[in-house]
């Protein structure tokens, strides 16, 4: 009774119908889990910076204060400068995640195995763990013996080793997922959790920009490398 024709496009239906409502579903769970990830993720990063992560910077500014104070008293501001001072960010870079590997790596673990039927936003959380997790591994810098080459020159070769290191931080890549692409896979449990996050990657950022120029400053002081 039925043409080769409809019973194909019978199948055809009832085969596409499951894989959508699949789909919508790893999409709701995916998104569901990310949101509650970063919020773990943002609440012990935030109580982390003005306790543990401040308590190793000082440890690493009192071992430069010790091996190599004012190394840098002779250099000038310039653009000449920047790789050295480039070199310094890193190395507080590279303490704070290195502090909070933890973190970066219960992080990782929850969201590395999630998928969504976007490939963007599925591409973007994979780039944003990988960055973490790339800066959490970073080697610190020799910044004492970088410097002492660096003025050994007369503050006019940047050394090797300062270049290299300024290339493979500036080659990790990488920023938060933007939370209005999850939007259309959201229900109301999931919208409170996101305007959740939205709320604590503010306050991230701004205690970042805060306690990182204290760092910086502080640094740069024992140093005696000009800003």
């Amino acid at each position: 009774m039925f043409g080769r024709t409809v019973l194909a496009a019978v199948a055809l239906v009832l085969g596409l119908a499951p894989a959508g409502a699949i789909a919508a579903s790893q999409d709701a769970a995916s998104t569901s889990a990310y949101l509650a990830a970063a919020s773990t993720d943002l609440r012990l990063a935030i109580a982390s910076m003005p306790t543990t992560i401040d308590a190793s910077v000082d440890a690493l500014n009192r071992q430069y204060a010790a091996e190599c104070p004012r190394v840098a008293a002779g250099s000038i501001q310039d653009e000449a400068a920047d790789p050295m001072t480039y070199e310094v960010a890193g190395a507080l870079w590279s303490t704070a995640y290195h502090t909070d590997s933890k973190i970066v790596q219960s992080f990782d673990r929850a969201v590395k195995p999630l998928r969504w039927s976007s490939a963007r936003i599925t591409r973007d959380v994979d780039g944003y763990a990988a960055s973490l997790h790339q800066l959490s591994v970073l080697p610190p810098p020799d910044l004492c013996g970088d410097m002492r080459a660096w003025a050994a020159s007369g503050y006019s070769a940047i050394p090797a080793a300062a270049t290299q290191f300024d290339r493979r931080v500036e080659a990790v890549e990488g920023h938060p997922l933007a939370l209005a692409l999850l939007a259309p896979y959201e229900g109301p449990a999931q919208r409170a959790l996101a305007a959740r996050v939205a709320s604590l990657e503010g306050r991230f950022e701004e205690l970042e920009g805060e306690l990182s120029q204290k760092w910086f400053d502080m640094t740069l002081e024992t140093l005696a490398l000009p800003q």
